[in-house]
């Protein structure tokens, strides 16, 4: 009996192809404190790779199985998360230990309220942790059904078509590509948490001023 570790994107790929990207992705997007510790990006990107005629590993995955997994994956995520939202999602937030957890949700709100439902719904997507609270909180606070549908499954598929092809793309054009799947996937993560800086940066200014004012 092969040994999955679900963190570990070499693992669920080796075990499970094409059908861990649907899992794992679904679970990242939708189900809120257990997705909030599952591979996304350093998942779809690997795949990608390992669909390229260059890649050495097994298992050798099919571009179009996994195009078609993570989109799957992506949207119908999303729209769970968005219901347990609706039905409790405040709940929930409130319940959990994490403090991780809890600051994602609170820049998830703040992404709402400065961007509007759909382009926050857009770029929330290509931030890691924050995407995993995203769609529960945006059901929480009572976006409207057919705007969040839109605007997170244009999100969801930009993602994740984005990823696997960026992956094929470069397993096609570089030779034996996957034996440095470790440091790309590390290259991919430093890359996914770029979009938090600017947020930190105003965040980190706010407090200054509270401080400042107080003084």
């Amino acid at each position: 009996m092969i040994a999955v570790n679900p963190l570990d994107s070499a693992s669920v790929l080796a075990a499970f192809g094409a059908l861990g990207v649907l899992v794992v992705i679904f679970a990242e997007s939708g189900l809120l404190v257990v997705g909030f510790f599952l591979p996304g990006d350093t998942l779809l990107f690997p795949a990608g790779v390992l669909c390229a005629g260059s890649a050495q590993q097994p298992p050798r995955l099919a571009l179009w199985q996994v195009l078609l997994c993570a989109a799957v994956g992506a949207v119908a995520g999303g729209q769970v998360g968005y219901l347990i939202g609706r039905h409790g999602g405040r709940a929930v937030l409130a319940r959990t230990s994490s403090h991780r957890v809890r600051a994602a949700a609170g820049r998830a709100e703040g992404l709402l309220a400065r961007y509007g439902h759909g382009k926050a719904l857009v770029i929330g997507r290509f931030v890691p942790l924050l995407r995993s609270v995203l769609h529960p909180v945006a059901g929480a606070l009572g976006v409207p059904a057919r705007a969040f549908t839109i605007w997170q499954t244009v999100g969801g598929l930009l993602w994740s078509q984005a990823l696997v092809l960026a992956g094929f793309t470069l397993g096609a054009s570089v030779p034996h590509i996957d034996d440095y799947l470790l440091p790309l996937v590390g290259l991919v993560v430093v890359l996914s948490l770029l979009p938090l800086l600017p947020e930190a940066r105003r965040a980190r200014r706010a407090r200054q001023e509270r401080r400042d004012s107080s003084d």
